[in-house]
């Protein structure tokens, strides 16, 4: 019955208007809209339930999960996302008063609801339910704004790709012949704070290195698997026209290394992956990456490039579990990932690299889906890509003005548009469920403010004291 439960929490995105819940409506009015953000810093789940003859709120996942009213610490300035699920069927609400946030009730076992502030000032608050009684009977928690806060130290490595390493553009210049050197390596890597996961990498990071070609390049390309891996690991170019796209001569076990050569014969831009039995468990390890095969002549030159590629771990754990994540077959076989994510990890594009640009900047994002199994639709909330190449035919002409494109599991595609107005722009698949999983990145647009584009015309509530 959990998962029904976490179901309905995960549910409450903190985008939209009128889909949004009630009280993050509320805060909006009280706060200004300043106050929040599409995207929590910080995230928990309570669920009401009854502890030793108590009404408590019970922490339900990561590393307050079991623990009856947990301690909730935040940083100062966090935005801060509270789900709330019934888990006892009486009627509550959430309530913190000293940052004039309340959610709605929620009055039957399963519901679930959630709130959003801003912790914008330090200190030491409560949470309570103020259902009359509700305090007395148990339901009041303390969250710790500021130097009270703990961040869960790593555990693992870091395998996220930085999005900034996209190779040298070829220009104008002709054939050569190339060496493209590939080692497979298993590397327990850090996934979210106070988790890791197993990863299966192309050279230590998810996605694998961006592979940048030109049409009629003669590429040889050395896979290693490296001597301390378990298992055997291979290689599927999409951009190749041969045996299995390299795959049939690459099953290389552990410590040994395969080699094939391929003549790039069409331009555009192709994913490649792991293709060793199960293959969809190798992909959604971390086994994907991307190669570009320029036209005659290169493409034209932009500002900003940056590679970005999507990918589904499926743990036996729920997301937002503490500590090392197991594979879960049984999850990959029914397409029930717990966890989506922007090269590698939750934190890659939001922490970890950070991708900018200047207003008048002209940006190119080359971006894929690892995969294995679901579709991406691809959108960058505040922009509108002025060209879009649609499943990657760099030979055709561009979409334009497209507000979101359908991006399919082992598929890419090339947008491109001019940053305008200064901002934080939040790339999304537009499935939007998914940024609860972890499927968010951020680009950050600087400059000076363009009004004749963008502007605030509301003013704050004076009665918000903001």
């Amino acid at each position: 019955m959990k998962a029904k439960y976490l179901s309905h929490a995960i549910a409450m995105i903190l985008l939209g208007a009128a889909a949004i819940a009630p009280a993050y409506a509320q805060h909006e009015h009280q706060h200004g809209s300043s106050a929040v953000q599409p995207v929590a810093d910080v995230t928990f789940t309570l669920r009401t339930d009854i502890s030793d003859g108590k009404l408590v709120f019970m922490g339900d996942k990561g590393a307050i999960a079991g623990t009856a009213n947990p301690t909730l610490r935040v940083p100062a300035g966090a935005v801060v996302q509270i789900n709330l699920v019934n888990g006892d069927g009486a009627t509550h609400d959430l309530t913190l008063p000293d940052f004039n946030t309340k959610s709605n009730q929620i009055n039957t076992k399963g519901a679930s609801t959630a709130v959003v502030f801003k912790a914008d000032k330090k200190g030491e608050f409560t949470y309570i339910c103020s259902l009359p009684g509700h305090v007395a009977a148990g339901m009041i928690g303390k969250i710790i704004v500021g130097d009270g806060a703990v961040a869960a130290k790593p555990q693992g490595a870091d395998v996220s790709r930085d999005p900034h390493e996209v190779g040298t553009p070829i220009g104008k210049r002709g054939p050569q012949k190339l060496t493209v050197n590939l080692e497979t390596t298993e590397v327990t890597g850090q996934l979210m704070d106070g988790s890791t996961y197993k990863y299966w990498t192309f050279n230590s990071k998810v996605p694998g290195p961006f592979i940048r070609v030109r049409v009629g390049d003669e590429v040889t390309v050395n896979m290693a698997n490296a001597k301390d891996s378990h298992m055997i690991h291979s290689v599927d170019f999409h951009a190749v026209t041969g045996p299995g796209g390299g795959a049939a001569v690459t099953q290389a076990a552990p410590g040994s290394t395969k080699s094939f050569t391929f003549k790039a014969l069409n331009p555009g831009l192709y994913v490649y992956h792991c293709a060793t039995p199960m293959v969809a468990q190798h992909i959604s390890n971390g086994m994907y990456g991307m190669i570009l095969v320029e036209p005659e002549g290169g493409l034209p030159k932009v500002d900003r490039e940056f590679y970005v590629m999507q990918g589904e771990l499926y743990t036996a754990q729920k997301h937002g579990a503490q500590g090392e994540q197991e594979f879960s077959l049984e999850k990959l076989l029914d397409e029930k990932p717990e966890h989506l994510i922007f090269n590698g990890t939750h934190s890659a594009l939001t922490k970890t690299h950070r991708m900018e640009a200047k207003v008048g900047e002209t940006v190119r994002i080359f971006f894929g889906v690892g995969g294995p199994n679901l579709t991406s639709s691809f959108h960058v909330i505040g922009e509108v890509f002025d060209r879009v190449y649609d499943q990657a035919s760099l030979t055709s002409p561009p979409l334009t003005n497209v507000q979101t494109t359908t991006v399919a599991p082992g598929g890419a595609t090339m947008v491109e548009f001019k940053v305008e107005a200064p901002g934080r722009y939040i790339l999304v698949d537009h499935a939007l469920s998914r940024m609860e999983k972890g499927l968010a990145g951020f680009l950050y647009v600087t400059g000076a403010d363009q009004p004749d584009v963008f502007r605030t015309t509301s003013k704050p509530d004076a009665s918000s004291g903001h």
